[in-house]
């Protein structure tokens, strides 16, 4: 039986009955790229930054780098168009040692089961339709899927990247779904979905235990990071929500568009998420990894939302943003949060940009740009310190309080900052 679950509170996760703070490495294309070398290595490394979670593709990523492990799930010619009348064992045996070496590290898996290009009626089969898998073999393969991986008590993303917008993709999904329900009763289900999307079709929406959405790549609304959880909060019952794709270090913008997604830029999408609703957890992604770069591979045909060359898996694995994140989880653990509820109505600033929590006696703030932050309450009996993001330095800061609101002064830093607010010894 699996030992991840949802808390009592519908917003975020315990393991082995203890608070579990949800920290993904985004590797879709571990099972084709990586050598088994490589991943004993990979895993060793992000295992010191902090992250608990891995998400897989359990197929072949449409647009990952180009392999040279040789080993797939059907019969192929080209590494490209598969045969789906069959299975090559070699890919299964090597992919459960994979999920065996994770496993014993202490990762969660979180493997997807159906991209969306291997679905009709998806904005990816829009544009490669090579790979289409047959309606009568999707019971076919996610019986397989089971039978391989649930022994790992998996969390299963049902789809990847994907959106709902006909409903040939949705009775493909609804299939998956149903057998997933069925087989394994036990696992946590959820949709990965497509960036700025927030269609959860009422047939998938009972059967999944939390929602995943993605802010994405797309330089121009970097807002979805805090956007998307509002909506989620309004307009579905409340489960736990994560950011499962926020734009990815040294990602190319999306549709090449010159520029790259610094670390500044990924530690904002995932701290105004997390401080928007989706307390659950977040996940990081490295461009290089997530593809599997290595050095003189050739291209991959397939270039999806085209973005611009990746990194080599070896450089990608050390940016600093993985580490950022880990520190994420590493101060909520400190600070014993667990729930963290969204109170934006509470800025007095004019802007959408700094975003407010409260965790209890706590109240956790992030802002990108130094200002003086107004919070429309008495805070006369708190005390406020900065968290320098980038440098990990601390300082207190000075808060002025009236009877109706309260002036958090600037803290003398010049990157991005969390402030904590917490509630000052009665001693």
């Amino acid at each position: 039986m699996s030992n991840i679950r949802i808390s009592n509170n519908k917003s975020n996760f315990l393991k082995d009955d203890k608070p579990f703070f949800y920290l993904a490495d985004t590797i879709w294309s571990a099972f084709t790229n990586v050598t088994i070398q490589e991943w004993a290595y990979y895993l060793k490394r992000r295992k010191m930054q902090g992250f608990n979670v891995l998400q897989i593709n359990t197929l072949p990523q449409w647009d990952r780098c180009w392999s040279d492990v040789g080993v797939y799930p059907f019969p192929t010619k080209d590494g490209q168009q598969f045969d789906f009348t069959t299975f090559e064992e070699e890919y299964f045996q090597r992919a459960r040692k994979m999920c065996e070496m994770a496993v014993e590290q202490g990762f969660q898996l979180a493997l997807v089961v159906l991209w969306l290009n291997y679905v009709p009626g998806t904005w990816g089969s829009r544009m490669t339709d090579k790979n289409i898998m047959p309606k009568d073999f999707v019971p076919t393969y996610v019986e397989k899927v089971i039978e391989e991986f649930d022994e790992y008590h998996p969390i299963y993303m049902v789809s990847g990247d994907t959106d709902f917008d006909t409903q040939e993709s949705i009775e493909y999904y609804k299939i998956a779904l149903d057998i997933l329900c069925e087989k394994s009763p036990d696992s946590l289900k959820t949709l990965h979905i497509k960036r700025g999307y927030d269609l959860i079709p009422d047939e998938l929406l009972n059967q999944i235990d939390f929602y995943m959405f993605q802010s994405g790549h797309n330089k121009t609304q970097q807002d979805m990071a805090y956007r998307l959880p509002e909506i989620f909060a309004k307009k579905y019952p409340k489960k736990p929500m994560i950011n499962a794709e926020p734009c990815y270090e040294q990602m190319g913008f999306s549709r090449e568009e010159y520029g790259r997604f610094e670390k500044e830029d990924t530690r904002k999408a995932a701290w105004t998420s997390i401080l928007s609703g989706a307390c659950a957890g977040v996940t990081y992604g490295a461009h290089g990894i997530w593809n599997w770069n290595k050095i003189n591979c050739p291209s991959n045909p397939i270039l999806g939302e085209g973005f611009d060359k990746p990194f080599t898996w070896q450089e990608a694995i050390e940016f600093q943003g993985a580490w950022d994140y880990g520190y994420i989880k590493y101060l909520l653990h400190q600070y014993r949060v667990d729930y963290l509820e969204p109170v934006n109505h509470l800025l007095g600033n004019d802007t959408q940009e700094i975003r407010v929590a409260k965790a209890k006696d706590k109240y956790f703030i992030y802002a990108k740009h130094n200002t003086s932050i107004k919070i429309l309450e008495d805070l006369s009996n708190y005390q406020a310190l900065a968290i320098d993001l980038d440098k990990k330095r601390i300082s207190d800061i000075e808060i002025n309080c009236t009877k109706k609101e309260s002036t958090i002064e600037m803290h003398p830093f010049y990157k991005d900052v969390l402030i904590i607010l917490e509630k000052r010894s009665e001693n």
